[in-house]
């Protein structure tokens, strides 16, 4: 397949990847991926990425951000009185 081919299917990677894409876009992906190597990389780089990523904790937002944010948004109300 030619590189032009390519691109038509990037839309769909992240459902793909994160196992909502139809029956028949992950058999479209699949086939493509069988005869392009770039793509296969993008895509183990894309998944290996998103795994690591949702290993990682959430970040903790310091407080006095959270207070400064919540005024800038007006949701004063949400901040916590210590």
């Amino acid at each position: 397949m030619g590189h032009e081919n390519c691109h038509h299917l990037l839309h769909d990677l992240s459902d793909f990847i994160d196992g909502e894409a139809s029956d028949e876009i992950c058999a479209k992906i699949n086939n493509h991926m069988a005869g392009c190597k770039k793509c296969r990389v993008v895509v183990d780089t894309l998944r290996k990425t998103m795994s690591f990523y949702r290993q990682l904790p959430d970040p903790e937002m310091p407080g006095a951000v959270r207070e400064r944010l919540y005024k800038v948004l007006d949701l004063s109300g949400f901040i916590r009185k210590h």
